[in-house]
């Protein structure tokens, strides 16, 4: 005789156990499988909504002692902005529109929109409450120039409860 006419109920319950294990296997791997999709889908957007920065040039600036001058590019793309933040407390500033238009709000002063070959400044201390792509169709992209303490760091830092920059 074999076994499932000598234990019928063994054999069925064997099987109701393997058949619940497999239908959670199948709903964890559907759950991991619908998160990998979200996350790669998610990603890309968030990281188009945020500005890229670049650093082209950094020098010491060898008639001002303790002093550096560094340069950065900031692209961004349509619709993108940067976190509200603040830059090195001795950092002076210079912003270049390079390409496309840009908004930009500095301590309490009204925001105000500026276009290619237009610049703006920051002082010493300044919170830069908004710098953002004006425009939700083309790209911007502006060159910010630093006169900083040699040692300070970071150059731009996110205002506290607003994430990383």
């Amino acid at each position: 005789m074999n076994e499932l006419s000598i234990w019928p109920d063994t054999a069925s319950s064997h099987g109701r156990i393997a058949a619940e294990a497999l239908k959670r296997l199948v709903r964890g791997a559907f759950l991991v499988w619908v998160i990998a999709v979200m996350t790669l889908h998610a990603s890309p957007t968030m990281a188009q909504n945020r500005e890229k920065v670049k650093v082209i040039f950094e020098q010491a600036l060898p008639n001002v002692q303790g002093k550096k001058m560094v340069a950065v590019t900031v692209s961004y793309p349509a619709g993108a902005k940067s976190l509200s933040h603040r830059h090195a407390v001795s950092a002076f500033i210079y912003a270049y529109v390079l390409s496309g238009t840009v908004r930009s709000q500095v301590d309490d002063q009204p925001a105000k929109v500026y276009h290619v070959g237009e610049f703006f400044y920051e002082v010493p201390g300044s919170h830069h409450r908004i710098s953002q792509n004006a425009s939700n169709k083309e790209p911007a992209s502006l060159l910010a120039v630093f006169v900083v303490d040699a040692k300070d760091a970071p150059l731009t830092a996110p205002d506290k409860g607003t994430g990383s920059q």
